[in-house]
């Protein structure tokens, strides 16, 4: 599986439509650069997989991953919006990451 899969697969999962990703990216991320990272005609660069990450809750290392029951877990803790105001996906970003951040924590102090 690419990457491609991964992207689209998160972002419907999630319910944002390319509109409304493209818009939390920023100015320099039309709906067509993301559509064309999502057909896999282009690579997103690195510091777009790291806003999507944060976006979608999940790592880096998803979007490459191609294990279905490890994809299953990435969205395990994803909730899908539907409605949301483009001004508050910068919070909603900033908030799943300080739950992945919690998660890593709590698995690290329970393995010691």
């Amino acid at each position: 599986m690419k990457i491609k899969n991964n992207l689209k697969l998160f972002r419907d999962a999630l319910g944002f439509t390319q509109e409304t990703v493209s818009s939390f990216l920023g100015e320099k991320i039309s709906r067509g650069a993301l559509a064309n990272y999502e057909a896999g005609t282009r690579e997103p660069p690195l510091d777009v997989l790291l806003k999507l990450a944060d976006l979608y809750g999940v790592e880096l290392s998803d979007f490459y991953e191609e294990d279905k029951d490890k994809l299953q877990d990435a969205l395990l803790f994803a909730f899908r919006m539907e409605d949301v105001a483009e001004s508050d996906l910068e919070v909603i970003a900033n908030f799943k990451e300080v739950v992945k951040s919690y998660l890593k924590m709590n698995t690290i102090a329970k393995n010691e």
